[in-house]
């Protein structure tokens, strides 16, 4: 059918344009902010690319389900603003009709909402965390650039090494002060290599002094060593496999229904009925007044999505505390935003009739 055609292409168009534009924006922001914590030292400089991949990928659900409304919301208000919207009302067209080529549209965007939200969010947030964690607790000594001193990770300890070569592993002229327990020393040694023993990482000097030196009392002490081990890192290995919730696989939250895994569910079910609310939204908050030069209906629109969006981290919350069980919380927030889709979009059939039934009661009246 020509109305169902001619609507859906229409709003395919402005989908795409509209993901392009958000997707740009994404990509901006999160090289900024990734680059910012690479230079903060928070992630390695090398990992870059890979992070802002993830991350991307990791909220592309939220730009698909914006796009989607924003796309919903712009086409339908051009047709009022261009009376299109009246010649389908005369023809016998409620806007109740517009419902199913929208969903026609959307189907294949909230079918990607599902795949990303229970599958690639768990493993985007997943690979990003162990890039983040493997540079976190990379060791003491591959902390520090070669002819550069270096604080450790605990901020207890500084170090200056000369790298032995490519190996990463070993160093010579090996420079480090430690102040622990109201003790400072000095820790000079001309080679060094890292052992491991368990999940703890030491660092073995070879031919060197430790002076020593008490806070308090001022004592001091040199000792000459053949052979000397400090530790770099404990348990290294140890966290490895505690994922937060937003890491771990939507099966493993079900099989673990722990409060912060159910708000974390909360979440990923909430963002795939938000998709579908939204699409139903945009149809009733599309409707305009082709008299007027301003478009206000789009700015209440982006609003509501905050609001709704606002109201999904408001229950993950909810229910990650305890407050509200899983299924209570879903019903309250997405059960009540379906009711008002549903409700704006009947008040807009309906209107019209309403007005000219009052009407007629007047001048039966008069």
């Amino acid at each position: 059918m020509l109305f169902d055609s001619s609507t859906r292409s229409e709003l395919a168009k402005s989908f795409g344009v509209t993901l392009v534009v958000i997707l740009t924006i994404m990509l901006t922001s999160t090289l900024i902010r990734t680059l910012g914590q690479a230079a903060g030292g928070n992630v390695a400089p090398q990992d870059v690319v890979l992070l802002m991949g993830y991350a991307t990928i990791a909220h592309l659900a939220t730009m698909l389900i914006l796009s989607l409304f924003i796309a919903v919301v712009i086409t339908l208000s051009r047709f009022y603003r261009e009376s299109e919207m009246t010649i389908w009302f005369a023809s016998g067209i409620p806007l109740s009709r517009f419902v199913r080529p929208v969903l026609r549209m959307a189907w294949p965007v909230l079918l990607g909402v599902i795949v990303l939200e229970l599958l690639v969010w768990p493993w985007g947030n997943q690979n990003s965390a162990e890039l983040r964690d493997r540079y976190q607790k990379r060791g003491d000594l591959s902390r520090v650039a070669p002819g550069q001193f270096q604080t450790s990770r605990d901020g207890s300890r500084v170090f200056f090494i000369e790298r032995d070569g490519d190996n990463a592993a070993t160093g010579r002229n090996v420079f480090i002060l430690s102040n622990q327990h109201e003790r400072e020393s000095v820790t000079t040694s001309a080679r060094g290599h890292l052992e491991m023993e368990g999940d703890d990482r030491y660092l073995v000097l070879d031919h060197g002094q430790r002076n020593e030196t008490q806070m308090k009392s001022g004592e001091k002490s040199l000792a000459r060593f053949e052979q000397y081990k400090v530790m770099t890192d404990t348990q290294v290995l140890a966290n490895a496999n505690q994922l937060p919730p937003k890491a771990m696989a939507t099966l493993d939250l079900l099989r673990l229904p722990t409060p912060k895994n159910q708000g974390e569910l909360a979440w990923r079910l909430g963002m795939i009925l938000g998709g579908f609310n939204m699409a139903l939204l945009g149809v009733g908050l599309s409707a305009s007044n082709p008299r007027r030069a301003s478009n206000w209906n789009l700015l209440f629109a982006l609003l509501a999505f905050i609001v709704y969006f606002n109201l999904i981290n408001l229950s993950q919350s909810w229910v990650g505390n305890g407050r509200v069980s899983l299924g209570r919380g879903l019903l309250v927030v997405h059960g009540s935003a379906l009711f008002l889709a549903l409700a704006v979009i009947w008040l807009r059939d309906n209107a019209n009739r309403f007005c000219l039934r009052r009407r007629t009661v007047k001048e039966a009246a008069a």
